[in-house]
């Protein structure tokens, strides 16, 4: 916990100098948008919680870091530490992934559908997830003046070297309001193991430009079981030029 703290603190410090935060928390999905060139996205959740059987999981932290290095093009590292009661914590659902923009539209301030792609390489966990695995998916948007909806489908081979797809549809409101609702769908499936489909709703308040704070729930089934989770974090953006 005391590490969350000091990210909560570090937050106005690093705002301060901050550029645009663009990065997409609280979703499972993403938009098909990049940091700028020589810019990072911070997003970051110090502490969310989870309910399902057997017991109840606590996220501290989740993180992940966006870096624009070329324009169009993104590096994006991320993870979470996980700890349960009955169990010792874990670090899994680590990644590297290049996600660039194929076309631009509404969300790079132009006409018509963004498109994007994402190739991933799924890294091994500390004490859970071992191996390699991959993933690639595919990314539309488009912003209206009532909202925006960005679609996601991806295929991945796990680190257990099982077949999964994805498929997750992300809906908010209109980007001028200062708290904005939105919402996910998800739905997952991993060949030979099960599938799980979700439901999240929540809210992201644009405190300004470089700086957003968001919370959710997501309600799962996961193998006709129910989860809960509550989600809470934080985005912000800083330039390395």
């Amino acid at each position: 916990m005391r590490s969350a703290c000091g990210i909560l603190l570090l937050v106005p410090v690093i705002a301060a100098w901050s550029t645009s935060a663009a990065a997409y928390r609280p979703f499972d999905s993403t938009d098909p948008a990049v940091a700028d060139v020589g810019d990072v996205e911070v997003e970051v959740s110090p502490v969310s919680f989870r309910h399902q059987r057997p017991g109840e999981v606590w996220i501290a932290p989740q993180l992940r870091l966006n870096y624009g290095f070329a324009e169009n093009w993104e590096v994006v590292l991320e993870g979470q530490a996980e700890h349960t009661r009955a169990a010792r914590s874990v670090l899994i659902e680590n990644a590297l992934s290049l996600k660039a923009i194929l076309r631009e539209g509404s969300l790079q301030d132009r006409a018509g559908l963004s498109v994007a792609t994402e190739l991933g390489l799924l890294l091994p966990g500390v004490n859970e997830q071992q191996g390699f695995g991959a993933s690639l998916a595919a990314i539309a948007g488009q912003r209206w003046d009532w909202g925006a909806i960005h679609v996601n489908l991806a295929v991945s081979l796990s680190r257990e070297n099982r077949g999964e797809v994805f498929f997750g549809t992300i809906i908010e409101g209109p980007s001028r309001w200062t708290v904005r609702p939105v919402a996910e769908l998800v739905y997952q499936r991993e060949f030979g193991i099960g599938e799980e489909a979700a439901l999240l709703v929540g809210a992201i308040w644009q405190v300004k430009d470089n700086l957003a704070f968001d919370v959710a729930v997501r309600q799962a089934q996961v193998n006709a079981s129910p989860e809960t989770e509550i989600r809470a974090g934080v985005t912000f953006a800083f330039s390395l030029r």
